[in-house]
């Protein structure tokens, strides 16, 4: 026996030894090549080099969303050509499901891989590419090995002939249009913009900017400028910390914009081209610059658990979307107002415009905004009919919540305090101690900090359920009177009804209105009303009727004719106005100004 064990420690000495000497293993890498050689046909090209790999085969993944929109869109569906190689050695390669391809190569460590992305949506969601530019949003385009979304990559832009420019957050690597990524999360995470775009630039709190212009639009250069530096710098003021080394914004300049999408260094933003001639326009997209620039903190920094390290093959749920969006828009508003773009009196009417789209939606009292948040993946991003009836927007329930939530805690700390600080909190003790995102519960923990007492009723009835938000009461705090009025006194239809191909057709009907009680269906031709022959929309013709009128109605359904008599009912939309009160108090001027920059 003592034999033996001196046997077995001296062939362990040996091996150890000998593994001194052995050439350690190559570390991976990944270099991704994308061109677009022929830019009318709305294809990219996308190269992958992967060196280091030892197993018996890699699996390749495309993400299934993109993080900041969520929608399971499918991006493999755009995948064509897949093919992978050890030098000239074709490989084997099975797709092992919808958006995973398996290479095997267990006698080459490094290999090659070449697919074609068809991109002919332009979105800031998706990625697009024709004639004019090229746009990539990289989890549309950009696969990755799995179990290596931490792996350093290098990409390669090949513009297509005659463009000059690359626009991207992403840092150079050397070479031209040559850049590198720490992981793969930040290659998803970082646009491109390729073409012969228009490059802007401005400083904001030391930091370079870079607007990337597409699109013809006419606008003053130098106010442009300007005026989004303001807006930034105001942004910088909520939580007081800068981290940014550089920041781009990526802009589309369309017939019909489709809004923004927040990315970590970057922003891609779609807007009309005739936004900046009009002062609403000019400041709609100074409001769109605020919402997608604070969410460089609020989402990609401030986030709930939920949303990183991402699943991209799967929806990741949450119920603090109201927070991540709603609160965003909240903020967006509130620093165009401190910024003085938006005057005191017309931020106090968007807000009681605010309060009226939600009041009059009737889901707001079957869905609260964490149902919303939890259920955007199915029902957020694909609304259809019936939406209205049994959701509502985790953007606008969010931005009112965000509202009562500041003014309550103005309120409760005498001025001293106020949401901006919730957001500053949880920077540092989340984003920058514990290096991860907040549960429900720690949000609402962090509301209490601030403010000193804790909301959980507030949160019970208001958020989780569906009570109407206490609006007279917070809003009283400032010194501001809460009243409504009637939109109509007349008996409403409570029927939309659009015009297609000279046919009159119900577009939706609102839950317990005149039509949805009367049995009036969506898609039904509007053929007579009250005997005549419909030419117009009924809604017009039936001004100043009379609640309990009744009306007959002649409709095509499915091809037959049907006839339909029921009472019309009272309008229930009621319009909202918050208005100061005649003499407020100290305390209360000193809440409405901590609130908002009154002059």
């Amino acid at each position: 026996m003592m034999f033996s064990r001196f046997r077995l420690l001296a062939a362990v000495g040996l091996v150890l030894l000998l593994s001194e000497f052995r050439p350690a293993q190559a570390a991976a890498t990944l270099r991704y090549t994308l061109a677009m050689p022929a830019p009318q046909t709305h294809y990219f090209e996308v190269d992958m080099s992967l060196s280091g790999f030892g197993k018996q085969y890699t699996d390749l993944k495309m993400p299934v969303w993109a993080p900041g929109s969520y929608l399971v869109r499918e991006f493999a569906r755009n995948v064509e050509g897949f093919e992978a190689k050890a030098g000239s050695q074709a490989l084997r390669i099975d797709k092992i499901n919808k958006n995973t391809w398996r290479v095997y190569h267990p006698k080459a460590k490094d290999f090659t891989v070449h697919y074609s992305v068809y991109a002919y949506e332009l979105s800031v969601r998706t990625s697009f590419v024709d004639a004019a530019h090229g746009y990539v949003n990289g989890t549309s385009v950009f696969m990755y090995p799995d179990g290596n979304q931490q792996l350093a990559s290098t990409l390669e832009v090949r513009p297509a002939t005659g463009w000059t420019q690359v626009s991207t957050s992403l840092k150079p690597a050397g070479g031209q249009f040559t850049f590198t990524s720490s992981s793969y999360d930040e290659l998803a995470d970082s646009p491109l913009e390729i073409g012969n775009h228009k490059v802007l630039s401005f400083e904001a709190n030391g930091t370079p900017h870079t607007v990337a212009m597409f699109g013809s639009a006419k606008y003053d250069e130098a106010k442009l400028m300007a005026d989004m530096k303001r807006v930034c710098e105001e942004a910088h003021r909520v939580v007081g910390q800068n981290p940014l080394d550089r920041y781009v914004f990526i802009v589309h300049n369309i017939e019909r914009g489709t809004g923004g999408l927040e990315h970590l260094y970057s922003t891609t933003l779609s807007t009309s081209r005739n936004a900046y001639s009009t002062e609403a326009g000019y400041k709609g997209f100074l409001g769109l610059v605020a919402h997608e620039y604070f969410h460089l903190w609020n989402v990609k920094r401030i986030r709930p658990i939920a949303l990183g390290p991402f699943d991209y093959d799967n929806e990741n749920y949450t119920h603090m979307l109201w927070v991540s969006e709603g609160g965003t828009s909240y903020f967006g508003d509130q620093i165009v107002q401190r910024a003085g773009f938006v005057s005191a009196e017309a931020y106090l009417n968007d807000t009681s415009n605010g309060i009226t789209q939600v009041e009059n939606t009737p889901g707001n009292k079957v869905q609260s905004a964490a149902e919303s948040s939890f259920d955007a993946w199915i029902k957020g991003y694909r609304p259809n009919e019936n939406s209205a009836n049994t959701g509502i927007s985790y953007y606008n329930k969010g931005e009112l919540i965000g509202a009562m939530l500041d003014l309550m805690i103005i309120n409760e700390t005498k001025s001293q305090k106020r949401l901006d600080d919730v957001m500053r909190y949880l920077y540092d003790e989340y984003y920058l101690k514990k290096k991860r995102g907040f549960t429900d519960e720690e949000y609402q923990a962090a509301v209490a900090k601030v403010a000193g007492r804790r909301y959980d009723d507030f949160f019970r009835r208001y958020v989780y359920g569906t009570e109407t938000l206490p609006y007279a009461t917070v809003l009283g705090y400032a010194g501001l009177n809460l009243t409504t009025a009637p939109v109509s006194t007349d008996a409403a239809l409570g029927a939309t009804v659009s015009t297609t191909g000279g046919k009159l057709t119900v577009t939706n009907t609102l839950r317990n209105g005149s039509a949805w009680q009367g049995g009036l269906n969506v898609n039904d031709e509007l053929l007579a009303l009250d005997g005549n022959r419909l030419t117009d929309d009924p809604n017009k013709l039936l001004v100043g009727r009379a609640a309990g009128s009744q009306v007959k109605m002649i409709v095509s359904r499915d091809g037959q004719l049907k006839e339909l008599t029921f009472p019309l009912l009272a309008s229930t939309a009621v319009r909202y106005r918050i208005e100061q009160v005649a003499s407020p108090t100290a305390e209360q001027l000193a809440v409405l100004n901590k609130w908002i920059k009154v002059k």
